[in-house]
């Protein structure tokens, strides 16, 4: 399965190739583009000054240029300015009228070179050209058509050097849409851009499939989880996710073995100790009688107490939604049922404060009902064996036990505060540890898995449990994930 599957260093060889090429050919296509407009624009430049000279002196146009003299009837309706209705130029309405002197120290000498740029979809910007005195006329002509090869139109000129007849220049061979190279810089950025979108991609898809795998594992406990998880992404990824999957499948024999075991010991003991008490019951000492009965009590107690406690850690209870609340008052009123001291501080109602009105100047105050409900995702059986075993623990060690719910937008806490406990926060922390039992050992129940069934059931939840003073005794707060 791995053989087939690439290594991250074999995809990092992959993208690193990939950037390098597509670098390689998007800076290519962006300067040959750039090489073959500088080449056009560079050649409309130099017959910018061969038209100038033809149109002073006279002679031979260069290849790609036509210049040939207006009839009679187009010339005066040129010398009238009215170019716009020149015979064959009705689709090019864009006059652009401009005027380049021979002599800038001259401007009526009568050698200025008369022009209109005929186009078919825009006037030109010329002004930077004319304001130049530092250019001569060719100079000047040849910025011209430069800057009619910068656009993509078929102008066509009407020109007259001095007092000659008028001259219709057509030289879109040379700076025509139709002669411009095709512009290949867009098209190159593009390339570019898709080509890094697509190994940005893959490096996050690969990156997503290892955090998409440790969200999971670290939710396992929480949100319960599969025996298995489907190997996929790189074949590091698919390696690590194999030696999970043994190490589940390990652990899982082990303490299914272990729960096993433990059934079975509590399933064979069960016909000896009855077999005990029945012949404890022929004892007449009854003081005798009595210890002998409690000893067996003790021990048929710890068998089942670490089966319980083996039992929470296989986690075999599927996870749902809850409404805690619900939970809480529950379990507070089955003991309030037995008469015992154990109470539910209400919460207090969330005030809403309101917008003011076209009608009232102050804002308006309220609050949400009580009855709202707590909402988590969580095991229940699970939750109540932990906030049983917290408030029967208070109950011991404190003369009354108070739940109280609280909440926020990402955790739900339920804490068990007792009264007159003697215990200090280090002492109830140490009794967290399995076996571990308190002061009290001679006059309690109990086998020193309580808190450590509730330590367990809370790191299931993505949660803590936690312990600190409270106002008359010892507050045990139960925090977990609400999600």
């Amino acid at each position: 399965m791995t053989g087939r599957t690439p290594r991250l260093r074999s995809l990092g060889w992959i993208w690193t190739g990939a950037a390098f090429a597509s670098g390689l050919l998007s800076a290519g296509l962006w300067f040959a583009s750039a090489r073959a407009w500088d080449s056009f624009l560079t050649h409309a430049y130099v017959a910018g000054f061969a038209v100038y000279e033809e149109l002073r002196v006279g002679g031979t146009p260069p290849p790609g240029i036509r210049i040939t003299p207006l009839p009679p009837g187009a010339a005066q309706l040129a010398d009238a300015g009215q170019f716009e209705q020149l015979p064959g130029l009705s689709d090019r309405s864009f006059v652009t009228n401009l005027s380049i002197r021979t002599n800038n120290s001259a401007p009526l000498s009568g050698r200025e070179l008369t022009l209109a740029v005929m186009s078919d979809r825009l006037v030109y910007p010329v002004s930077d050209i004319l304001s130049r005195t530092d250019q001569t006329g060719p100079e000047k002509m040849g910025n011209l058509t430069r800057l009619l090869a910068t656009y993509c139109s078929e102008p066509v000129l009407i020109a007259r050097f001095g007092r000659n007849p008028w001259q219709r220049v057509d030289g879109t061979d040379l700076w025509g849409c139709k002669a411009a190279p095709t512009d290949l810089r867009l098209p190159a950025i593009l390339a570019a851009i898709v080509a890094l979108a697509v190994i940005l991609t893959s490096v996050g898809n690969v990156s997503d499939s290892f955090t998409r795998f440790s969200t999971a594992l670290r939710d396992r406990k929480r949100r319960g989880g599969p025996n298995s998880y489907e190997p996929d992404g790189p074949a590091e990824l698919r390696e690590i996710v194999l030696a999970v999957n043994d190490h589940l499948d390990a652990e899982r024999a082990q303490l299914e073995k272990r729960a096993t075991v433990l059934s079975g010991v509590s399933h064979d003991l069960g016909t000896p100790a009855t077999r005990v008490r029945l012949r404890a019951a022929l004892i007449a000492d009854d003081e005798l009688r009595e210890k002998l009965e409690a000893d067996v009590d003790q021990m048929t107690g710890m068998i089942e107490s670490v089966l319980t406690y083996t039992r929470s850690e296989l986690s075999i209870e599927e996870p749902r939604q809850i409404s805690l609340t619900s939970l809480v008052e529950a379990l507070v009123a089955d003991y309030q049922d037995m008469d015992l001291p154990v109470t539910l501080r209400k919460i207090a109602p969330v005030a809403v404060a309101g917008a003011t009105s076209v009608f009232m100047s102050r804002r308006g105050h309220g609050s949400l009902p009580e009855t709202r409900r707590m909402l988590v995702m969580g095991r229940p059986v699970s939750l109540r064996r932990a906030l049983t075993n917290l408030v029967d623990n208070a109950l011991k060690y404190g003369r009354h036990a108070e739940v109280q719910l609280e909440t926020d937008a990402r955790t739900a806490t339920i804490t068990v505060e007792d009264k007159g406990a003697d215990l200090s926060v280090s002492d109830i922390e140490a009794l967290m540890a399995p076996f571990r039992r308190g002061s009290n050992i001679g006059s309690s129940d109990g086998f020193g898995l309580g808190l450590t069934i509730v330590a367990t059931v809370a790191e299931q939840h993505g949660g803590t449990l936690r312990f600190e003073s409270g106002e008359q005794g010892l507050r045990a707060r139960l925090q977990i994930t609400r999600q």
